[in-house]
């Protein structure tokens, strides 16, 4: 029986390059991935700088630890690092391709120069060198060139660090039509993906802990996705699982309903259909976001769920199991782990929902008397005018005996038209709900109509204090507590 016989066969280096600028990178993961290995080399500031005239580039200077030139030139090499080593807690790598990869997705031309105890180097790879040497040439540069390369001045004037420059964009704009414009376009969506992806690692200060990151000198604020600056937003508690003895920590928050949101914040949330896109899980690997927008397919996206948000840290000890792309923009949870995250779903989902429809528990929940009362009828729900509520019952007895039966009668037509269907939809879009019981600048109108009421109640309460909290306890005049307290307290003392 014949031995088997071997063939080394190495991948043909033009064909496999230009191949792999097909892998998927948007210009914003790409920058990301660059940033990525800044924060990994312990760089605190970090500086995208761009220009879209002759010639354009893109370069990202960070002043992190820096690479001498055999680290250097190990790093340009196509997959550096096993992903299967143990990674150090803020190395953001994973498969040693990024750097290369992610460049190359954007450009033809990749330099990279590093500086490290004084000593200066710079690798190139120029696809179409690579092209016509028909082989795995990376170009390497005296300092003199160096001085040359945007920014390369800058890196040799400091103590340390990476630059790496992206020239020959011919992904950005084709045939260079309109290169200026689409530049800015595409470093406008950087930003603002590079503000969610490291918020929890970015600090607009410098000189305090955390990444000072800039584009073209402009500081990138980090984007809190859960609004935590509101006090409105809910958080859920924290559950910790372990999986291979590693833990996995899941935060859960629901956001403020929109009526208690600014108009900033409503414009940074995306607006109505980017609240309802960024609904799920929010994956950290390492305090940086991989992916987000999405139940794993654990539940669907609805409308009414569109304010809650999970947040999933991962140590970078367990990428093989969350199925970790070379991007590092996508991730899947662990078949160990989706029950427990399936369970955690149910119970803010429940949360979310409840943000829409809490002004429909029955009054004795919460202590104030609402005009709605909402009921559970065969399976569904139904609302109805309280009865019981103060100016129901004294307009009733204010009526002679054949006038009630108009009173029943209208108070059962409106409850029989209640617009569900036409409420639903203003709850779930962007637009703010507008029922404020008086306008603000009324007081008039205010003030008359807590009178009116207060009469009704007097006979029922023994003294002002126990008036004035049932006034505060009643709507509408329980929404806005502040006001009815300190218009009834001057009414009482002669001021009105």
């Amino acid at each position: 029986m014949s031995q088997p016989f071997e063939k080394i066969l190495p991948p043909f280096a033009p064909v496999l390059l230009e191949s792999m600028r097909a892998i998927g990178y948007s210009f914003e993961t790409a920058v990301a991935d660059i940033v990525d290995n800044a924060i990994s080399a312990d760089a605190s500031e970090i500086s995208i700088r761009f220009s879209p005239y002759q010639p354009p580039y893109v370069a990202v200077i960070d002043n992190g630890s820096g690479m001498t030139s055999e680290e250097l030139v190990s790093a340009m090499r196509h997959g550096s690092r096993n992903p299967l080593e143990e990674r150090g807690p803020r190395d953001l790598g994973r498969f040693g391709l990024g750097l290369k990869t992610a460049s190359l997705s954007q450009c033809r031309r990749l330099t990279v120069v590093a500086k490290k105890s004084g000593q200066v180097s710079a690798w190139s790879w120029d696809l179409d060198v690579v092209r016509e040497r028909q082989d795995w040439v990376l170009v390497g540069y005296e300092e003199d060139h160096i001085l040359s390369l945007p920014h390369g001045r800058d890196l040799l004037e400091m103590d340390r660090g990476t630059l790496v420059l992206w020239q020959e964009l011919d992904r950005i704009a084709p045939d260079d039509a309109g290169l200026d414009q689409a530049l800015e376009t595409k470093v406008d969506q950087a930003r603002d993906h590079l503000a969610l992806v490291f918020h929890r690692i970015l600090n607009p200060k410098r000189g305090v802990k955390g990444v000072y990151l800039s584009i073209n000198g402009l500081v990138v604020e980090p984007f809190d996705p859960y609004l935590l600056a509101n006090s409105a937003t809910q958080h859920l508690p924290v559950e910790e699982f372990q999986i291979d003895r590693q833990s996995i920590l899941v935060s859960p928050y629901i956001l403020p309903h929109l009526s208690k949101l600014t108009r900033k914040e409503i414009e940074l949330a995306g607006g109505e259909e980017g609240l309802r896109r960024s609904q799920g899980f929010y994956i950290y690997r390492n305090e940086r976001l991989i992916c987000w927008g999405s139940w794993a397919r654990l539940t669907r996206q609805e409308e009414l769920t569109k304010l809650a948000r999970v947040r999933v840290d991962i140590p970078n000890t367990l990428d093989h199991l969350w199925t970790l792309d070379i991007k590092k923009s996508s991730a899947v949870p662990p078949e160990s782990l989706k029950q427990n995250l399936k369970r955690i779903i149910e119970r803010i989902v429940d949360r979310s929902r409840a943000v829409y429809t809490y002004r429909g528990k029955k009054t004795q929940l919460d202590g104030v008397t609402h005009i709605w009362e909402r009921s559970s009828v065969r399976g569904g729900y139904s609302y109805q005018i309280n009865a019981a509520h103060p100016l129901v019952v004294a307009l009733k007895q204010a009526l002679p005996g054949d006038k009630k039966l108009l009173l029943d009668d209208l108070l059962t037509i409106i409850q029989t038209c209640f617009p569900f269907d036409l409420i639903y939809v203003d709850m779930a879009s962007d637009n703010r709900a507008d029922n404020r019981s008086f306008d603000e600048d009324d007081d008039e109108t205010f003030r008359n109509s807590l009178i009116r009421l207060a009469d009704v109640l007097r006979p029922y309460h023994s003294d002002e204090e126990a008036l004035t909290k049932a006034l505060c306890s009643i709507e509408p005049f329980a929404r806005d507590y502040e006001r009815t307290l300190r218009t009834y307290a001057d009414l009482k003392k002669g001021k009105l």
